[in-house]
């Protein structure tokens, strides 16, 4: 066997809802993240990534109510995200049932948050979230859901925020989101090879073959939405891919 995946469920949430768009806009209405997450659970899903989209750009999320929902059951590990500013905000999403946040935008604008999240929680519990978009000399981080320039190489904020205590990289290529034509394995490569924290690798994905390829890259873990979302795949046959393909995950 090659090494160990995980094999992540990434739900996008605006008001309550699922939704799916490409490159981060054009959201598409797809029904209750609840009843998605119980599927996916039920197909034996390894984790559940719920990111509320909008969050940043109003200042506030509202994961809290949609996560007490999942964790009644759904019980594996899950990470959530958007909107989160402060120690206190992960506090609450904590609370609410969520085993890691996810942070972008709060975390760009003051990377001391990684720090602070982490003494109090624990790096496991710290996931910086990485939206980066291809440039004429490698990869921008992106704020505010993919909309807003930071002005920071993407690869070297990853390795800034290893060092300031997260204790996971979320990378999502904005370029290849929703798409489904394969995921940019360059941008997915040349941070796995600078960080030591595991990495998961998110945007892009239309079939098997998409994952496994970033799987070489040297990831940790695989974020898929639209295959499972729209049904073009089931937690089971991706798992059976990955195998075939020599990767250990679980039943």
């Amino acid at each position: 066997m090659k090494g160990k995946l995980r094999l992540i469920a990434r739900l996008d949430v605006k008001d309550e809802n699922l939704v799916k768009g490409i490159q981060f806009e054009g959201l598409r209405k797809l029904g209750p993240p609840r009843d998605f997450a119980r599927r996916y659970y039920r197909q034996g899903i390894d984790e559940v990534l719920y990111l509320d989209t909008v969050a940043s750009l109003y200042g506030r999320n509202n994961l809290a109510h949609v996560l007490e929902e999942a964790t009644r059951d759904v019980f594996v590990p899950i990470t959530a995200g958007g909107g989160l500013r402060s120690v206190e905000d992960v506090r609450a999403l904590l609370r609410a049932g969520a085993d890691k946040a996810a942070i972008n935008t709060a975390a760009l604008r003051d990377p001391t948050l990684i720090t602070r999240v982490a003494e109090v929680f624990g790096s496991q519990c710290m996931v910086v979230s990485i939206q980066a978009k291809r440039t004429a000399n490698g990869w921008e981080a992106y704020c505010e859901n993919g909309r807003e320039h930071s002005g920071r190489d993407a690869v070297e904020w990853a390795v800034e925020a290893e060092r300031r205590g997260a204790g996971e990289i979320l990378l999502t290529s904005v370029d290849c989101e929703g798409l489904r034509r394969g995921m940019d394995t360059e941008l997915i490569r040349a941070v796995c090879r600078r960080v030591r924290i595991p990495v998961i690798a998110a945007g892009g994905a239309g079939e098997a073959s998409h994952l496994c390829a970033a799987a070489e890259c040297g990831v940790s873990a695989l974020a898929v939405g639209s295959m499972l979302h729209y049904g073009a795949a089931d937690v089971a046959s991706l798992k059976q891919a990955l195998t075939e393909n020599g990767w250990e995950v679980r039943p």
